[in-house]
């Protein structure tokens, strides 16, 4: 080796000045009301962070990757805590393949989106399909081939677990065939400059989406309800959803009482954050499918949403913990659905003082600290085994 090259290039200073502002965006959100809000908030930033470094770094045109840019510690859109989420970014007019082994969650599915979310616009879909749609061999394997149509930018897939402690994970593949075998670029100055640019462009306006997109949807509707159900905005054809967002008190409870369906694979409910983002699914119960959920003798699911337990101070196999949050966003999902919905398959919602909840839930089914502690221990189990970072 002759000679040396020494000094900054200065790549990261578009980036430190990306993390600056969005730190100021988070420090400032308008929803802040406590310390544990704004600190809640660094930690949001920490996975915006994350993410924006993963797109960036990870990804390559030449050489497609399905990553999972999010997880218990990367958090946005309201992610669903019961799904594995994986990207790929596609080029137009470039053939893919996608191979696999499928696993036995309760959907998985596929969706191609034209441009991306934005503080002002939505995404728009040009495909989506489950796993119906492909001829699946008997040991689970499948292949299909895709040629990426005029406006094709990304590749979402999804797989949903409804029961967390059966279900397991597939495996997943992407290949370009046009570069299949070709080596990488080599690193250069240019190409890890614009690196570092799009990860700056990323974690601002993937904070700046996340604050405008639940003004579009969820907090259009009025505080303490729920919608009937109806199509995902960009979402899939065999899904339907009901948003909502809640503002409850200390001493307050809200029930939500949706019938159980047995027309699709998946069905559940979450509480998430006003960052519009899950809140921790893993050690606390904020989110149920209709495996995890009892179900009353007339095929309703009863749910109780509050910070306080409510049953005489014991927890109850269908509350979900707001975890110091006294406003944030809901939502029920029904994913692999074989029939459409009507306002009757939706939910109703009741807001209640804590302490009335035993006597208007006759056959909920109260835990001891010991029993809810073993569910939680089941979820962090779970979480571990479909996690992949």
């Amino acid at each position: 080796m002759t000679g040396s090259a020494q000094g900054s290039l200065g790549l990261t200073q578009v980036l430190q000045d990306a993390i600056a502002e969005a730190e100021e965006l988070v420090a400032n959100a308008p929803f802040i009301r406590t310390e544990t809000d704004r600190l809640e908030g660094y930690d949001y930033l920490s996975g915006r962070i994350r993410m924006a470094m993963q797109m960036a770094f990870d990804h390559d045109l030449d050489r497609p990757l399905l990553i999972n840019p999010t997880h218990q510690f990367s958090r946005q859109g309201l992610d669903n805590p019961d799904a594995i989420y994986f990207n790929a970014y596609l080029r137009e007019g470039v053939e893919y393949v996608v191979r696999g082994r499928r696993g036995s969650s309760a959907d998985l599915s596929f969706q191609v989106m034209g441009g991306s979310y934005s503080a002002t616009s939505a995404a728009t879909s040009l495909m989506a399909f489950d796993d119906r749609e492909l001829d699946v061999a008997d040991d689970g394997t499948f292949e299909f081939t895709y040629v990426a149509e005029p406006g094709a930018k990304t590749l979402i897939v999804r797989e949903v677990f409804n029961d967390w402690d059966t279900e397991e994970r597939g495996l997943l593949t992407i290949e370009r065939t046009d570069t299949l075998g070709k080596p990488a670029r080599a690193l250069t100055e240019d190409l890890l400059r614009k690196k570092y640019e799009v990860a700056a462009r990323s974690l601002v306006g993937s904070i700046q989406t996340w604050f405008a997109f639940p003004q579009f949807f969820q907090y259009k509707e009025p505080v303490n309800t729920l919608t009937a159900p109806q199509s995902t905005p960009g979402g899939l054809a065999s899904q339907r959803s009901s948003i909502g967002h809640y503002e409850l008190a200390e001493d307050e409870a809200m029930i939500v009482s949706v019938p159980r369906c047995d027309d699709c694979a998946y069905q559940a409910i979450q509480i998430g954050s006003d960052w519009y983002a899950s809140t921790d699914y893993e050690t606390h119960q904020t989110s149920l499918t209709k495996a995890q959920a009892d179900t009353d003798p007339d095929g309703v699911m009863r749910f109780v949403v509050s910070e306080r337990p409510p049953a005489d101070g014991a927890p109850i196999a269908n509350w979900l913990e707001t975890t110091g949050h006294r406003t944030g966003s809901m939502m029920l999902r029904w994913q692999r659905l074989e029939r459409d919905l009507s306002a009757d398959d939706g939910p109703t919602i009741q807001v209640v003082k804590v302490t009335d909840v035993p006597d208007l839930l006759p056959h909920l089914t109260a835990l001891t600290t010991e029993e809810y502690a073993a569910r939680i221990a089941a979820r962090q189990r779970s979480v571990a085994r479909r996690m992949i970072s």
